[in-house]
């Protein structure tokens, strides 16, 4: 835990950014019938009934002190697409970064073996050599900022009925630009100090 919290302690670096990732699916839903319009003092109405299309997946990025994010919207969550979204983060997303300190949970893909069984022994060793994998503690998960930033998401853009992954994506990069331009970043308050207090049961006495 002291690492995660060390780590986000430090001042910003772009040569050695700190990124929170993590992934969340999200029900595909379509209307069976167009909801009623919205009238005077009566909001829009829908049909208790729907159709479900599936679910997609969320794979998500954070920059806390940055104020960037990126979405991306997958159809699975697999070695595969973890690997390939880790190989974006080093040659897209921070090409310029000398080491990028990333903070994951301990899902099962969540690691550097993942790399090496989608690509070469070459291609796996020069995306890892500039990837610091940071985890969270096991059921701790929630001191990855990203679950913050997706719980935002959540709030303004998905609380609704979204049929496809086309629809989604573009309503996803809609948020996801307003976001970034204005450098909407999480206030953490949540210190090593407020967990040696806090949590001092786990901390063993001398």
């Amino acid at each position: 835990m002291e690492d995660i919290l060390d780590l986000y302690n430090e001042p910003y670096d772009p040569k050695r950014p700190v990124v929170c990732f993590d992934e969340c699916s999200y029900q595909l839903v379509e209307e069976v019938r167009q909801p009623l319009p919205p009238e005077p003092e009566q909001p829009e109405r829908y049909d208790f009934e729907y159709k479900r299309n599936g679910t997609a997946n969320l794979f998500a990025y954070f920059q806390p002190l940055a104020g960037w994010r990126h979405i991306e919207v997958t159809q699975r969550r697999t070695k595969l697409d973890f690997a390939k979204q880790m190989k974006d983060l080093v040659d897209i997303y921070h090409r310029d970064a000398d080491l990028i300190r990333l903070v994951v949970d301990n899902l099962n893909i969540h690691t550097p073996a993942a790399l090496y069984e989608v690509f070469s022994p070459q291609e796996a060793r020069r995306i890892v050599q500039k990837l610091e994998f940071h985890y969270t503690p096991k059921h701790a998960s929630w001191l990855n900022q990203v679950e913050i930033e997706l719980s935002v998401l959540s709030r303004q853009c998905l609380e609704r009925r979204i049929p496809d992954i086309q629809t989604l994506s573009t309503e996803i990069a809609t948020w996801e630009k307003q976001r970034n331009l204005q450098r909407t970043s999480v206030y953490w308050r949540f210190q090593t100090t407020d967990a040696r207090r806090k949590m001092e049961r786990l901390y063993p006495t001398v």
